[in-house]
């Protein structure tokens, strides 16, 4: 698939299912014009600069769902996708105990310029995606994709699958209700207190449309993402058939 100017992409757009899947933090690339914010290569590959899995998994799951599949193409240090434009945390200034040298007192025109170049095109085509299956009469329901780390600020996460949701928790109570083998908890290891589901808030609450955020330990993908969807998709579609 062709990549924007704007660093996203939109895979298999007019796939017929029911789900829309969304994967923010897909990359770790640091292109022109800001390059690699002065970290080093291991930091650059770390869970820091994106959600390592999060791509292939969102991929394996779109493919199994039959749903158009948007991510980003730029690290999550140069614009947190899901985090809104006035968040400290959309160009963070430290990401856990790394601080970000690129990002250390960023200018307002600077801001503005990443918020122009990454967060509004990005928003933008998931909500012209939504308009159009509204526009046809499908209800589409929203899922993202993500990764998170088995160790956290030197602490151990024993939760393998979280499930989160915004103040709709119907998709996710669904999934939650749901065996799928793996150590899952509801709204960990964040929940919309850490401010993680500007991505739902956004797009899916203001219509009325069912939504989910999935957080997958990175350590299991790295095993196999194939073999994960082949796990979450049947779960997935049971749910979205039960909240349709």
């Amino acid at each position: 698939m062709p990549e924007h100017a704007a660093h996203f992409v939109i895979e298999c757009e007019n796939a017929p299912g029911p789900a829309v899947l969304v994967c923010e933090h897909a990359s770790n690339d640091f292109p022109s014009p800001w390059g690699g914010l002065g970290l080093n290569d291991a930091q650059r590959q770390a869970h820091i600069a994106w959600d390592p899995g999060a791509l292939g998994l969102a991929r394996e799951l779109a493919q199994r769902l039959g749903a158009p599949m948007l991510h980003g193409t730029a690290s999550r240090l140069i614009y947190d996708l899901n985090r809104p434009p006035h968040s400290p945390a959309a160009m963070p200034e430290r990401s856990e105990v790394h601080e970000i040298p690129g990002n250390l007192g960023l200018s307002t025109e600077e801001r503005l310029r990443r918020t122009e170049a990454i967060y509004i095109p990005f928003h933008a085509a998931l909500s012209d995606l939504l308009a159009r299956r509204l526009a046809v009469g499908q209800r589409p329901v929203l899922i993202t994709v993500h990764s998170f780390s088995r160790i956290y600020f030197g602490q151990t996460r024993e939760v393998e699958f979280g499930i989160l949701h915004d103040a709709d928790d119907r998709l996710a109570r669904a999934v939650a209700a749901r065996d799928v083998g793996l150590e899952t908890r509801l709204n960990e290891p964040y929940s919309v207190a850490d401010g993680v589901t500007h991505t739902l808030a956004r797009n899916a609450m203001p219509l009325g449309l069912a939504s989910v955020m999935l957080e997958i330990r990175n350590d299991l993908l790295a095993r196999s993402q194939v073999s994960m969807a082949e796990r979450l998709a049947p779960v997935l579609q049971a749910a979205i058939e039960e909240v349709a």
